[in-house]
């Protein structure tokens, strides 16, 4: 037994700190970062940092990057290196070394093509982007410096959907897919598939995939397990499911993400599938909602779990934190990001939080 007081005061103020340092260690580790892509204006000023603790609650970092209209943003297979477009007419995309309290910006170089609205890259450091405007996509590199390369080649898009006032292609998005590339073009109504040989690309025996008149494509999810891959239309409110038998891709099934009888004016615009492969969630512009589906694990079929609100305006994009636990949604025009936690066994959404964010159009979790 040990009767010095002082020596008690010791070891108890000692247990203390070494409780407190636990706790912290816990909270950093639990800890999530990302980073948000945004239209820049009189507030917006380029890519924030954000923190969410593991309950889920958001804390604003700072400005990270000073740099015009990053709304949509990458991040390199080792995490080292930070990519954005910037979504002006005279298209750019740059890259970023990643720090702990900032980007330090390596270079920037043209996309070939007029608003690039979306970038990506794979395990080699190949780099896609999408050029709205002037539909196209184009392929690029990064080096073992960070810095990107001259353009290696350029996919030019061309037709349209009359049915829907579309004059020409604009590619809103463009995939990896192991050695495949697919490319989404809302304007021409088409998946276009490719393959890159020799630093170029080459069109797949079957080079495009027509969607149903008016659906407008935008952006992809691919089922995690399964050969099933997930198209959501903008213009006509759907998802659509989309498979591959033998070299030839086909449309097995499409619902749409609102409520039955609905007559709300709509734009859809993201969509995710969980690490599990059992839900998936997609964006409405206007009724601002995530709809949220079931998929069948034999088919890959999609059946309607519910809607939740996104609690602001304009969802533009919204991501799923790396352990699948939250959903992060980026409210355009009420200028906010909102947490919600979810149910893995449902996969519904409960609120968490929310914090200001300004034109915020890309999460990314790193």
């Amino acid at each position: 037994m040990i009767k010095n007081p002082f020596l008690l005061l010791v070891i108890f103020s000692i247990t203390i700190s070494c409780k407190k340092a636990m706790e912290e260690e816990v909270k950093t580790v639990a800890a999530y970062t990302f980073y948000v892509g945004s239209y820049t204006s009189d507030q917006s000023e380029g890519i924030y940092k954000f923190e969410m603790d593991s309950s889920g609650t958001l804390t604003n970092a700072g400005l990270v990057a000073k740099t015009e209209n990053p709304s949509y943003l990458a991040v390199t297979a080792d995490n080292k290196y930070l990519l954005a477009v910037n979504e002006n007419e005279a298209g750019t995309m740059e890259s970023f070394n990643i720090k702990e309290d900032t980007l330090i910006s390596i270079n920037r170089t043209s996309t070939s093509g007029i608003h690039p609205c979306f970038i990506t890259t794979n395990v080699n450091n190949m780099i896609l982007t999408a050029n709205y405007s002037s539909g196209n996509v184009a392929l690029s590199k990064l080096n073992d410096k960070g810095e990107i390369l001259p353009l290696l080649d350029l996919q030019q898009h061309e037709g349209s959907d009359t049915t829907d006032r579309q004059e020409g292609p604009h590619a809103h998005s463009a995939w990896f897919k192991n050695n495949e590339v697919i490319s989404v073009d809302l304007g021409a109504n088409e998946l276009w598939f490719s393959k890159i040989v020799n630093d170029k690309f080459e069109f797949a025996a079957q080079k495009t995939l027509r969607m149903a008149g008016g659906a407008g494509p935008r952006h992809l999810a691919f089922h995690p397990a399964k050969e099933w891959i997930y198209v959501i239309n903008e213009l006509n409110g759907t998802v659509s499911q989309v498979v591959k038998s033998d070299s030839t891709y086909s449309i097995a099934s499409t619902i749409s993400t609102l409520p039955e009888n609905t007559e709300e004016k709509n734009q859809s615009a993201d969509i995710h599938v969980s690490a599990d492969g059992k839900f998936l969630y997609a964006s409405n512009r206007g009724p601002n909602t995530i709809a949220i589906f079931s998929i069948d694990q034999q088919g890959g079929g999609l059946s309607s779990v519910g809607f939740e609100s996104t609690r602001g305006d304009w969802p533009r994009n919204f991501a799923l934190s790396p352990d699948d636990k939250f959903l992060l949604v980026a409210n355009e025009r009420s200028d906010n990001i909102v947490v919600f936690e979810r149910n893995r066994e449902t996969g519904l959404l409960k609120f968490v939080s929310e914090t200001e964010a300004y034109t915020p159009t890309c999460i990314l979790f790193n």
